[in-house]
């Protein structure tokens, strides 16, 4: 209700109001981190907006540990695919998006990692280089994968062929973090 009655006043509006994995880009993390700098230069304690940044890093880190508690901490050697690597939809940024604390977590667990997205690919491949698969498709990627993570929000991952992705994956598994 907080989110209709907060979308209604036109100011705001909705386009931001889902919570999700946390958030990145290059702006918004910034400006919350020199807002806190300036606040703290003038001895105030801004604990609303530590209060931010120590949620949002509690976002980023997640979506893991459920997928963790799903499989009983046994991810070693599994094949997990990745829908949505950018920080946030219609854009090839990457930085600190929440797919690259994702990615992080799941690579330090041995996991197997297929990844797509429709503009972060070729950044993500600079950084990861062949430690992660990257497909032509959403759909390309889901062989015989345990489970999918999705992690931006594109309109293309909004109505998939659920049919499709159950035939293609080994079990229909999806951790959503949109």
């Amino acid at each position: 209700l907080v989110r209709i009655g907060m979308g209604s006043d036109a100011r705001i509006g909705n386009r931001f109001l889902f919570p999700g994995i946390g958030y990145g880009g290059s702006c918004f993390p910034k400006d919350v981190n020199a807002l806190v700098k300036s606040s703290d230069d003038v001895s105030y304690d801004f604990k609303i907006l530590k209060s931010v940044l120590n949620i949002n890093d509690k976002q980023k880190k997640s979506l893991v540990p459920k997928v963790c508690n799903y499989y009983n901490n046994d991810l070693k050697g599994k094949k997990i695919a990745i829908w949505g690597l950018a920080f946030k939809p219609n854009t090839d940024d990457i930085r600190e998006a929440p797919a690259i604390d994702v990615i992080n977590e799941l690579l330090l667990r041995e996991v197997q990692i297929t990844a797509y997205d429709p503009e972060a690919m070729p950044n993500m491949k600079r950084i990861y280089g062949d430690k992660i698969t990257f497909g032509d498709n959403a759909y390309s990627i889901l062989n015989d994968v345990e489970c999918l993570l999705i992690c931006t929000e594109w309109s293309e991952f909004t109505s998939p062929n659920f049919d499709k992705m159950k035939g293609l994956m080994k079990a229909p598994v999806i951790f959503d973090g949109r």
